[in-house]
């Protein structure tokens, strides 16, 4: 149909100690247009800031704990509201 998309997502790796990594990260949706079948309104849509703390035994194997936040925005957040859900 043509739908313009787009999302933007940052992070930063702040070394603890040489294995030992947090990562603050952010993301941000946005919409060219109204998708109703998506129920996502046009402009910025969803934001989410989220961390990671994560131990590098090796390259190959870093297990994490995170914690996230996610919030609709705009027209997103009206339709989501209309329709009963959380923002």
């Amino acid at each position: 149909k043509g739908e313009v998309s787009g999302r933007l997502n940052a992070f930063y790796d702040l070394l603890i100690t040489n294995r030992l990594i947090l990562q603050p990260r952010f993301d941000i949706n946005a919409y060219a247009q109204d998708i109703p079948e998506l129920s996502v309104g046009a402009g910025f849509s969803e934001m989410e800031l989220s961390a990671r703390l994560r131990y590098e035994f090796s390259r190959e194997f870093a297990p994490y704990i995170g914690v996230s936040w996610e919030r609709k925005l705009g027209g997103t957040a009206a339709i989501a509201k209309r329709e009963d859900e959380p923002v």
